[in-house]
């Protein structure tokens, strides 16, 4: 009779909680009985670890053998617990030496050879261990993710074989290791667009400040196109935002996540993505595409086609930068501090006004009450992209800014906010607006009036403000003028078209 325990991590969220595994073998029928709140394929591990070790040139004891994974009430998935059941097996057995394993975590799926296969959420794994003063051991193909953490050594390996004899002190592992890509030149540019001027402006100023975008116009005006060239308006990751999402992305995937390093993520779902694809969920939480686009970028095109119940969704994630999922097994807090931008058409079909457009204001207002109030609410700047004027695809100005010309600008604008108030004006509470985007009383009383003519809300005002701030902060300028109220309101698009329809309902 022989106990042996190892342990391991599981995956919740982006968390790696401690899983300890412990192996009892007793005098008994041979046979293999894993017991701890395992879903299908945790328990289907007695067949391939027993074939890993019987292929890797060790004995599988033919007696009793039960496995618990402890905590019993944590729930737990996949194949990340092949390895530590494995070891734990060969130690309570006596065919490994149990002295050091307590120094030790491990993570991996087993093939009936005995090669190891990689697993999801490695990173969060390898963090944990590291924090609780020990090694991990990952197959070689989390190899180069892991090592995207640094001060903390993680061991790789590529089969069951090369682990055992790492402890039978007969050969060493090999720790971690990520070779970065380099740095890719975007093949996206600004000036690849026609005309837009002022939808060019529009990005510049939400890319300096953070701010959601919503682009508004007819088919084939340049929105997507538009949308698609911000990631190269943007600052590179820094290595803690390069960490998180990293973190977030080997929760999906089994390796490769290094070649992404500190690439910001620009995520794309098609409008008849449900609910939970967007938000995250399942029996298990998993990660929903505003997680997957933390500190990066969630583009949602054709944005009236999507549900509104998919859309009222992102209101509070978009104000509190984080999503609870709470289902009857987890509860799961996924970080989901992105940047939205949209675009739509203005009507069904396609305008709103002008010989082009087949739709009555009845229609179209049925058409954009898809989008609640509320929703609309959260973009700081909304803009028509209207079609070319005549002669602007015959005749094209020579020179045409780009991007990396506005990226200048960007980012000298988001030193001046980092350096002012530590982070970016989007992200301004309250208080802090009141502190930082002061206007002067003429100016504040006069903005209270449009406010009120136009009917907006005070978290309208609030968005405003946090736009003229961008506006000076692109200007090299410390104080908010009239100058930079009335462009910021300029971006309200959204607001003239809706009255406009309304008024010609009257």
């Amino acid at each position: 009779m022989a106990l042996s325990h190892v342990v391991t991590r599981a995956a919740l969220g982006v968390s790696a909680p401690l899983v300890t595994v412990e192996v009892h073998i007793s005098n008994g029928l041979p046979g293999l009985s894993l017991v701890g709140l395992a879903e299908t394929t945790v328990k289907e591990a007695r067949d391939r670890v027993r074939s890993a070790i019987l292929n890797s040139g060790f004995t599988f004891p033919a007696k009793r053998i039960t496995v618990n994974l402890a905590p019993a009430d944590l729930p737990k998935e996949g194949g990340r617990f092949d390895l530590p059941i494995a070891i734990a097996i060969l130690a309570a057995s006596e065919q490994l030496p149990a002295a050091r394993l307590s120094q030790f975590e491990f993570l991996g799926e087993l093939a009936l050879s005995g090669a190891l296969r990689g697993v999801q959420g490695a990173i969060p794994a390898a963090m944990a261990a590291g924090d609780a003063g020990r090694t991990l051991i990952v197959p070689a193909e989390n190899g180069a993710d892991v090592g995207l953490i640094k001060q903390r050594e993680t061991l790789v390996a590529s089969n069951l074989p090369e682990v055992c004899a790492f402890f039978l002190e007969q050969r060493s592992l090999a720790p971690g290791c990520a070779v970065l890509p380099a740095e890719e030149a975007n093949s996206t540019d600004l000036s690849d667009i026609v005309g837009q001027q002022q939808g060019k402006r529009a990005l510049e100023v939400s890319a300096a400040g953070g701010h959601n975008l919503l682009l508004i116009g007819p088919p084939g005006t340049g929105k997507t196109m538009l949308a698609m060239r911000l990631t190269g308006l943007l600052p590179p990751l820094s290595e803690r935002e390069a960490l998180e999402c990293a973190t977030i992305a080997s929760l999906i995937n089994r390796g490769g996540v290094h070649r992404q390093w500190r690439k910001r993520p620009f995520r794309i779902p098609h409008h008849s993505s449900t609910l939970y694809a967007l938000t995250g969920g399942g029996a298990i939480p998993q990660p929903g595409e505003i997680t997957l686009a933390h500190n990066g970028i969630l583009f949602l095109d054709e944005l009236p086609e999507f549900s509104r119940k998919t859309l009222d969704a992102l209101r509070e994630p978009l104000e509190t930068g984080e999503i609870t999922i709470s289902r009857a097994r987890a509860k799961v807090t996924w970080p989901a501090r992105f940047q939205l931008i949209a675009a739509m058409n203005p009507s069904p079909a396609g305008h709103y006004q002008g010989k082009h457009n087949r739709s009555t204001p009845q229609q179209t207002l049925r058409y954009l009450s898809r989008l609640s109030g509320p929703f609309l609410d959260r973009f700081d700047l909304s803009l028509e992209i209207p079609l070319l004027p005549a002669g602007m695809l015959s005749h094209q100005p020579k020179e045409i800014e780009q991007s990396a010309q506005v990226r200048l600008r960007v980012l000298k604008a988001r030193e001046r906010q980092l350096a002012r108030q530590g982070k970016i004006n989007a992200l301004l509470d309250n208080r802090e607006v009141q502190q930082w985007c002061a206007l002067a009383p003429t100016d504040a009383e006069w903005l209270e009036s449009i406010l009120l003519t136009l009917g907006l809300s005070v978290r309208a005002w609030q968005r405003l403000l946090k736009v003229s701030r961008t506006i000076a902060d692109l200007a090299g300028e410390e104080t908010l003028t009239r100058a930079h109220l009335l462009e910021a309101l300029s971006y309200r698009g959204m607001d003239r078209m809706l009255a406009h329809l309304h008024k010609s309902l009257e």
